[in-house]
């Protein structure tokens, strides 16, 4: 059987390729798409991992999620700092989706506004200049500008980049700009003290009315939580590229099949069975699968730039992907079964 289907694969080696390169495309696009679904909860572990906090106190209105405005008095931060078994409080104000202007471009960019007490928790690890020390000042995402010294403008209000973060995105490639708690309650709600999370060192035993005390799990499952939708229809996208990758190697597998009928009834007339040669063309078309899984993993590695979004592609999601390379090509083999034992062997000595 491995004489026969090696010598079928040089022979029809142009057909074949094209089949493997085919096939690698649409791989290459659902591996990527794979990593676009995990890249929404690699941005959200990130943020709030890098936080830093061993808790988080949230109002119970944002039902655990980081992204809603739902704020609550600033004065509740001392409130929780002062409670057993906690080392340290720090505020936090996450402002969504705020309109943001550069130096660098005339058309404005949408950039979440983060607000954090000055080397307090939740301050991010910045690659170039330094964090933020006080009011006025801005550290950003690369996504926004790499230039320090440089100004942005958010409510009306100028502000000095004094630090660049790589990678500090939240939903969905959307960059973060830090600043003091002060500074966003003025671009947001016009001064008034408020905030939207306290990260704790710590456990607190008691918190104000209205709150909520969190682990970051927690708060990273609840955030993903208003993703699913998002989630879902990319995963559905993805399954749509296996079963195009299925058809096309159906499609070869059937028109090799026509043109090997009389090789089949050669080959039964000759005892093989046709249990015999179905395994050679499931094992003809695993074989295509599998080099077109590793042009995928090639294809999928220079694609990830293209995206806007954060693409965060698994060491799970590549070594799953020859596992679903075996699925496609043993379910695109069934096209060839009927043809496989419908070869009769009399037809070889006609």
């Amino acid at each position: 059987m491995l004489a026969v289907t090696f010598a079928d694969l040089r022979y029809r080696a142009r057909q074949f390729l094209i089949a493997v390169v085919g096939v690698g495309l649409v791989l290459a696009v659902a591996l990527a798409i794979t990593g676009l679904a995990d890249g929404f909860h690699a941005e959200v572990q990130n943020f709030v991992n890098s936080a830093g906090a061993s808790n988080w106190v949230m109002a119970k209105a944002a039902e655990g999620r980081v992204t809603p405005f739902a704020a609550f008095p600033s004065s509740d931060v001392a409130a929780i700092a002062r409670e057993p078994g906690v080392r340290r409080a720090s505020p936090m104000i996450f402002a969504a989706s705020q309109v943001l202007h550069t130096a660098d471009s005339s058309t404005p960019l949408t950039a979440n506004l983060i607000g954090i007490a000055p080397g307090g928790l939740g301050a991010p690890h910045v690659v170039s200049g330094h964090g933020v020390t006080g009011p006025g000042q801005a550290v950003v995402d690369s996504k926004v500008t790499t230039q320090l010294g440089s100004t942005v403008q958010a409510g009306g209000r100028a502000f000095t980049v004094v630090g660049v973060v790589d990678g500090a995105t939240m939903l969905g490639g959307g960059p973060n700009v830090y600043m003091t708690v002060a500074d966003v309650d003025q671009v947001v709600t016009g001064g008034k003290p408020l905030v939207t999370a306290v990260l704790v060192d710590g456990t607190p035993t008691h918190v104000p009315d209205g709150l909520v005390v969190l682990a970051p799990s927690t708060v990273i499952t609840d955030t993903m939580g208003q993703l699913k939708s998002a989630v879902a229809s990319i995963n559905s996208s993805r399954w749509m590229m296996w079963i195009i990758a299925a058809v096309i190697v159906a499609a070869m597998l059937y028109v090799a099949a026509l043109e090997r009928k009389r090789d089949f009834a050669v080959l039964k007339a000759l005892g093989s069975s046709s249990r015999t040669l179905f395994l050679s063309l499931v094992l003809e078309a695993v074989v295509v699968t599998l080099l077109a899984a590793v042009l995928a993993e090639v294809l999928a590695t220079l694609l990830t730039p293209t995206f806007a979004q954060p693409i965060d592609i698994t060491p799970d999601a590549r070594l799953a992907l020859p596992l679903v390379a075996i699925v496609v090509g043993a379910v695109a083999s069934v096209t060839a079964l009927r043809r496989v034992t419908s070869a009769d062997p009399a037809a070889a000595f006609s």
